[in-house]
């Protein structure tokens, strides 16, 4: 606490862990999530979605040039990496989409282009939209 003129303010430093915790979704994550499902529709990510989802799909013996899977591997690292610099809010994107699912159905494509290119950050952040845990 420090002393401001005669007043006692409270100085309070979060962590980002803190931060997350507590950010509530705002008009300005629902105008980005707009321009998302535009981008979504001019991509034809929920076309590549249909694809992967049905049941003929094999997630494991799929081309690695399938362009569905490359569209929702963009699609997902882009999101991904608005969570990750908080300028988009997790559970608002989450409520629209199934990373969960999608990721299931692209993660053998992911985690094989990892290997190739020897590069671990590739598709993390879409990664992350899965694996990272709230609180």
């Amino acid at each position: 606490m420090r002393v401001n003129g005669g007043e006692s303010v409270l100085v309070v430093s979060l962590t980002m862990k803190e931060k997350e915790r507590i950010m509530v979704a705002t008009y300005e994550d629902a105008g980005l999530l707009v321009q998302l499902l535009r981008l979504d529709g001019e991509m034809g990510v929920g076309d590549a979605m249909a694809e992967v989802f049905k049941e003929s799909f094999d997630a494991e013996n799929a081309s690695m040039d399938d362009s569905n899977i490359r569209k929702i591997l963009f699609f997902g690292e882009a999101v991904g990496a608005l969570v990750k610099h908080n300028v988009l809010n997790r559970d608002l994107i989450r409520d629209v989409y199934w990373f969960d699912g999608l990721w299931s159905r692209v993660a053998p494509h992911a985690l094989a282009a990892r290997d190739e290119e020897d590069e671990p950050s590739l598709y993390e952040n879409f990664e992350s939209l899965v694996t990272k845990k709230e609180d």
